[in-house]
């Protein structure tokens, strides 16, 4: 066993949240709060057989387009991108699986759950600013 000093996230720097571990758990976290308000919306929307397969279609299709489409290299992913796309376009796609969420819970009727989501949504952004700021410049 090595030392703890091989652990990449050993060294706190405030500057580079957008890569610490508990920042990406956060992220997951919501990724996955999103995929399920996805298939709740669908499910509640639509009434019979229809409404629970797209509970099931929708976040799937959510899943896959996020999970396919990134940017080479990205610090806070695997790296790997099985469909490359720029930085911007990857921030973008991230705001609108976000946004759709945060509609989805208002349309709901939850609005209070909905502020509370975007706010977290806006809390993780800003903490990773300095990913934010990579994608930016990856075009």
């Amino acid at each position: 066993m090595g030392s703890g000093s091989d652990l990449k996230f050993s060294k706190f720097n405030p500057f580079k949240l957008g890569r610490h571990p508990v920042n990406l758990l956060f992220r997951f976290i919501l990724e996955l709060f999103v995929l399920g308000v996805a298939a709740f919306w669908s499910w509640r929307l639509f009434e019979g057989w229809p409404g629970t397969v797209l509970a099931i279609v929708i976040p799937f299709v959510m899943a896959l387009i996020w999970g396919s489409f990134a940017v080479p290299d990205d610090p806070s992913r695997s790296g790997k991108a099985a469909i490359p796309i720029s930085g911007p376009l990857r921030l973008l796609l991230e705001l609108l699986f976000f946004s759709f969420a945060v509609w989805c819970v208002y349309d709901l009727g939850l609005s209070g759950l909905a502020k509370v989501l975007a706010l977290l949504i806006l809390l993780h952004y800003v903490i990773s600013w300095d990913r934010i700021r990579w994608l930016l410049k990856q075009t």
